[in-house]
């Protein structure tokens, strides 16, 4: 993650909340926002590090189709890097439009949507301030998703490769 001390605070809140049940590891920075893909030989190597330091089964990352630039390259960038792991790339609303089509979902139920939307404010004071923040947009966003797969509410996730395993492959 790039960004100021708050920033790297967020983080680790939102961890903290998030991921109650996952060994999370930070290695954070301070890269100007908006910036990355200048720094992309810095980024990838840090990547790289992180990924010898932890084997990793899920990896989630932004969509490789991200209008934000350091979002963009981070997504791209994690399919090189963790080669045998399951990477869900998320979708983050915003100005720029560019929420596109999902390839997988999570059904969530009313009280798992409200939990989360809660969390996201609590977690990330530092967007609270942006016009497109507000509980009506995730609702909408999560809302959208069920229709697309017969529920009520889900999260949609891009995955480019999946693996099954069906057993002995010798």
């Amino acid at each position: 993650m790039t960004g100021s001390g708050d920033r790297h605070q967020e983080a680790r809140n939102a961890a903290a909340h998030f991921l109650k049940e996952a060994e999370v590891t930070f290695h954070l920075s301070d890269h100007a926002d908006g910036r990355l893909p200048g720094r992309w030989d810095e980024v990838k190597l840090r990547l790289e590090e992180v990924a010898r330091s932890r084997s990793a089964d899920l990896v989630f990352a932004p969509r490789t189709d991200d209008a934000h630039q350091d979002h963009r390259l981070i997504g791209q960038m994690v399919s090189t890097v963790w080669r045998d792991a399951l990477i869900l790339h998320y979708e983050i609303p915003k100005w720029d439009g560019d929420l596109g089509r999902v390839t997988h979902y999570v059904a969530l139920d009313s009280t798992t949507v409200k939990q989360k939307i809660s969390l996201l404010n609590r977690c990330f004071p530092s967007q609270l301030e942006r016009r497109w923040w507000d509980d009506e947009t995730f609702s909408a966003i999560l809302r959208l998703r069920g229709v697309e797969c017969q529920t009520r509410y889900a999260e949609g996730f891009v995955v480019t490769k999946q693996v099954i395993d069906i057993g002995d492959r010798t």
